[in-house]
């Protein structure tokens, strides 16, 4: 049941012609006044495909806006707190690229979708969570220059004959790196009928202990078709709420309950609600940097779709 403020809020985006797009990470009342909710994947093919909407509020961290911007020159696309960074997305910069193509002159470069637009316009393509080892398969060189998460570049390492080397040599998500191994042992002891799902931007020794290491929206689908009944959720705490409100016969434990992207949740309902009707703040990017950030975001989406 929604309430008055969340009813407002749909009111609103509906006269001014939006949509709403909400990642898995957005509390469990954005998630409900999302149009569509997802992950980066997910979410950077919906905004491919947006033709008849004005208005993108989007609800998620920096990086994604931006995507969504990218990808739709015409529209105005606004995120309702301009504080809402990925600390990740800011560990690699443009120039540390330019830097790392100098040092690995025949290198592709694929880039993590966590990863600023300027720093995107120095790619070659870029990869998500659940494609990334699809992406970087397809790419020509047997040297690759991924970043900037290490953990994500090391499981990708594991499952491919190309040599990925890791730009910035220190990358990660802060809040998967809040996991280990005895986080995953004392929930397994807990739910010894669980399953455990671990996002691959989880520590290495965490990943080899899973049942399945998976993008979230890998692990929504991976839930959705299981006969089991329990999940051990390692990642953001509120993928587990999706998980929980959209098949209720199942039963999502998050690995921790204090695995919180604070950033993510600086998206509330009433800073909705006000960036809708100022439609501030609004994400916006050179011509330069968005063409050239262009070209490696569709080249991912076409690989992401060619099955």
């Amino acid at each position: 049941m929604l309430n008055s403020l969340q009813k407002e809020i749909i009111s609103l985006k509906n006269e001014k012609n939006g949509i709403i797009l909400g990642h898995n990470y957005q509390p469990e009342k954005v998630q409900e006044i999302s149009d569509f909710v997802g992950d980066s994947l997910e979410l950077c093919i919906k905004a491919s495909e947006i033709e008849d909407k004005d208005l993108i509020i989007f609800c998620g961290v920096d990086f994604m806006a931006e995507t969504a911007a990218i990808l739709n020159p015409d529209k105005k696309i606004i995120i309702p707190d301009y504080g809402a960074e990925c600390p990740m997305a800011h560990m690699l910069s443009a120039d540390e690229i330019k830097d790392a193509k100098k040092r690995y002159p025949d290198a592709n470069v694929a880039l993590y979708v966590n990863t600023l637009a300027e720093a995107k316009a120095e790619a070659d393509i870029i990869v998500t969570s659940s494609n990334a080892v699809k992406v970087v398969e397809s790419l020509d060189s047997d040297q690759v220059l991924f970043g900037p998460d290490n953990n994500l570049a090391s499981y990708v390492a594991k499952q491919t004959d190309k040599e990925i080397i890791s730009i910035p040599e220190v990358g990660y998500c802060y809040v998967h790196k809040m996991f280990n191994v005895g986080d995953v042992t004392f929930k397994k002891e807990k739910y010894p009928d669980a399953e455990v799902l671990i996002h691959p931007e989880a520590n290495v020794e965490v990943q080899d202990i899973a049942d399945f290491v998976l993008s979230t929206g890998g692990m929504i689908s991976h839930v959705k078709d299981s006969k089991n009944r329990e999940f051990i959720i390692g990642t953001e705490i509120d993928l587990s709420t999706r998980i929980n409100r959209e098949f209720p016969d199942k039963i999502a434990i998050p690995l921790l309950d204090d695995g919180i992207c604070k950033t993510m949740k600086l998206n509330s309902l009433d800073k909705i609600r006000k960036s809708i009707i100022t439609e501030e703040f609004q994400v916006k990017l050179s011509d330069e940097i968005a063409k050239k950030s262009l070209k490696a975001i569709e080249r991912m989406i076409d690989v992401s779709k060619n099955k």
